[in-house]
Parts: C-alpha cells; structure tokens; sequence
C-alpha cells in the first residue's frame, strides 16, 4: 500500500511550518485536515491553498475538542503533531516560572498526545498510518538538552518519549510512528531562522508518507536518523 490520495490532520497549520506542511501534503494529492485553534484562521488558511484541503477547529488542549473534531474529520491516515509553543525563552532551569513549563507540557506533549490517541486505534485497525510528531534539536540528549528553554525543552524531550512508545506499541500494524527535528525555521517562534518553513515542511511530509518499509520509532533529521 501506499500513501497516495491519504486523508493527513496537521494540528497548528493556520501559519508557519503547519501551514507550509499542509500546503506540501495538499500537492502531493493527499486531502488534508488543516487544523488551528481558531476555526476562523483554521478556514481562512485553507480557502488561500490548492488542493483538498478541509478547515478543521481543534484546540489540542481541550479533550472534548479534540474527539469532537476526529469525529468530524473522520478517517485519518496521517497526523502531523505540530501544534506547539515556545513561552520561556532565555529562562534559567532554577527559576523558570512553572506554570509555563505547565502550558509547554500542554500543548507540546498531552496535545499531541491526546490527539494520536483519538487517531492511532483507528490506524491499526485498518493497517496503515502515519504519525510524525514535530521534535526540535533542543530534545536531544545527543546535542543538548537545551538549558535556555528549559520548559519547551523538557516538553520535547517528552514528545520523543511518546514517539518511542507508540511506535513499539504499534511495531506490526502498518503504523509508523517517528520524531523529527525540523531544524530552525523562520516562523513566529524563531523569525530570525535562515530556513524557509516551506524547506522544513518537504521533509516533513517525507516523513509523513513514508513507504511501508520505512523507520519506525526513529529521531529524523531531514532523511536522516540522528541520535535521541
């Protein structure tokens, strides 16, 4: 089987990367669920792509939300985790305010969380899905972790976590469950970054429709498996 014409939610994908990945996936022919938190963005985003490309509100945050949209969107074959958010910047491990290392724990790990468990059970039952949970280098043990965003740091940390567990959980199924570092991208988050959002996002959506012998529980840089 493979990943042609597939139905792929992105989470977060009014702006930026998420917007550049579900204008990649929609190209490649896959119908796409472009989720934001705000259903007006979320529909104002998808009416300026090509393509079969469906608005979707969903607040990663709000359990309710988030069964309440995959009801509506129906079947999923590939979820793109990228909803995520960078509030502590340049703070220091001992003193960073907890209650946003609370908001990045959120968001960047139980949304995506919450969101493949609403999604995956599905996958598996019908032998074939995706998942690509957006890391960032900051979570590698191998190069990091990176003490200067200490609450987004541990929140991907644990995304990887997750990425590792699902995909053991589903070794079997059709269902390849990976991480991968995008690298710094000019967005919102880092608008000093050289690299494009709409570079990051090809290699996202690589990642997204992989073929069926492809990694699983892997940390991906680019086309490469790089060290956790």
């Amino acid at each position: 089987m493979t990943a042609t014409g597939r139905t792929a939610l992105v989470t977060g994908a009014n702006r930026g990367l998420g917007l550049a990945v579900a204008r990649e996936l929609a190209a490649r022919g896959h119908r796409v669920l472009l989720a934001a938190r705000d259903g007006d963005a979320a529909a104002e985003a998808a009416a300026g792509l090509g393509g079969a490309v469906v608005p979707l509100a969903l607040d990663v945050t709000d359990p309710d939300a988030v069964c309440a949209a995959v009801r509506r969107a129906g079947q999923v074959d590939i979820l793109v985790n990228n909803a995520g958010v960078l509030l502590d910047w340049d703070a220091a491990p001992s003193t960073v305010d907890l209650s946003l290392v609370r908001r990045a724990l959120e968001v960047n790990l139980l949304g995506a969380w919450r969101t493949a468990q609403a999604v995956v059970p599905g996958m598996a039952a019908r032998g074939w899905g995706r998942v690509v949970n957006v890391s960032s280098g900051a979570a590698s043990f191998a190069y990091g972790p990176a003490a200067r965003c200490p609450g987004y740091t541990a929140s991907k940390v644990a995304l990887n976590a997750l990425t590792a567990m699902l995909a053991e959980e589903n070794k079997g199924t059709g269902v390849l469950v990976n991480a991968i570092n995008p690298g710094l991208v000019r967005t919102r988050m880092r608008p000093d970054a050289e690299q494009t959002p709409e570079e990051a996002a090809r290699h996202i959506a690589d990642a997204a429709t992989l073929p069926d012998d492809g990694p699983t529980g892997v940390f991906l840089r680019r086309d490469t498996v790089i060290d956790w």
